[in-house]
């Protein structure tokens, strides 16, 4: 399907809009979505690869689409499924996509290794991964992998992190087999050939597994001993956050707004993804988006009276997430400290940056 060309704001528009801004400073600040983010600018085209194949954890960006709230942005968005669970940051890096969404911990390990991306928004606040298991010989403590064979959708942190969670219950990572499956996770943790999957999530894999009645068993990261770190993170390349800002607050506010949307009608905002997945359970797929959406959200776990104002839909906490880079370098996951204000930026959320827009660079 043809596109029309990315654009820039002709002056006269933008001359309104910094009006608008200087108006805006006097009182709250007007987020530009809708029609006022420009009605006469032409759609801009953004593809976005998903971290797998569409989930429960995508439910918010496919109401978003369905919603049209990327239409109302002036976006044309593509939410594309990566070829296998590895490709997002290889795809980002060469430019074959504007934004990519992956794994905090994968997205520092790419740094460490001196790739130059940024996360723009969390979209899952708390870890999902999980160590899941089925069935009588369910794993219910880590020591119980001595020996044993472990499927892994073959990203480099799940690798990293199973090896530190196996050293922390005394278990040497020699003595445990990893095994790629890619995105057979649901079937890995049936078979009879693993133990175990790391990589397979409590929110998703082991709710299905609830509901066909396999006595799953998840094992979350937080009680053997992981800290907390956001799942899921919207990256781009470091000089488009530079570059292309306005074009990506756009982005953040229109799958803020999906998001809402799917907060207000759970079973309304899964039916898109449902239609972009059809290979999905529906009954399980809202079980799942059930017990995912409150970790959409980042005042879910503190109480919104504590802060000074309820924190936006993407927002990452700083602390926290160099809490868990100090934790991946002390385990020798890696070789240099991350700074977080350096890996991440709020800058783009609701509420948070800058109004005026040119356009795409």
């Amino acid at each position: 399907m043809a596109h029309p060309p990315m654009t820039r704001r002709a002056p006269a528009l933008v001359a309104l809009l910094a009006g608008a801004l200087l108006l805006a400073s006097c009182g709250e600040r007007e987020e530009p979505t809708g029609a006022s983010a420009g009605a006469l600018v032409p759609l801009q085209r953004l593809e976005v690869m998903l971290d797998f194949v569409p989930s429960p954890e995508h439910a918010g960006l496919f109401a978003a689409q369905e919603d049209e709230a990327f239409v109302d942005a002036r976006l044309d968005v593509e939410l594309t499924e990566p070829p296998e669970p590895s490709a997002p940051l290889e795809a980002l890096r060469k430019g074959e996509v504007d934004i990519a969404i992956t794994h905090q911990p994968e997205l520092l390990l790419a740094r460490d290794r001196g790739e130059d991306l940024v996360s723009i928004g969390a979209l899952v606040q708390v870890p999902l991964t999980a160590i899941v298991s089925s069935g009588r010989n369910a794993v219910r403590r880590p020591e119980q992998l001595r020996g044993q064979r472990v499927a892994t959708a073959g990203l480099d942190y799940q690798e990293a992190l199973l090896g530190a969670v196996l050293e922390e219950a005394g278990v040497r990572p020699a003595d445990v087999e990893t095994t790629d499956v890619g995105f057979d996770l649901l079937e890995a943790t049936v078979s009879d050939r693993f133990a175990a999957v790391f990589g397979a999530t409590w929110n998703d894999e082991a709710v299905e597994l609830e509901r066909g009645d396999r006595s799953p068993s998840a094992l979350r990261l937080g009680p053997l001993g992981v800290p907390t770190f956001a799942e899921l993170v919207f990256v781009v390349r470091a000089q488009d956050a530079r570059e292309r800002g306005p074009l990506l607050r756009r982005f953040m506010q229109a799958v803020a707004s999906g998001h809402r949307m799917l907060r207000e009608d759970p079973d309304e905002g899964t039916a898109a993804l449902l239609r972009a997945n059809r290979d999905l359970n529906a009954a399980a797929t809202r079980a799942s988006v059930r017990e995912t959406l409150p970790l959409f959200f980042p005042d879910q776990e503190e109480r919104p009276e504590d802060q000074e104002r309820e924190r936006p839909f993407g927002f990452q906490d700083l602390e926290k997430r160099d809490a868990f880079g100090r934790w991946m370098l002390a385990n020798g996951l890696l070789r240099s400290p991350p700074d977080a204000r350096v890996t991440a930026t709020n800058e783009f959320l609701p509420g948070e940056g800058l109004v005026i827009d040119e356009g795409a660079p």
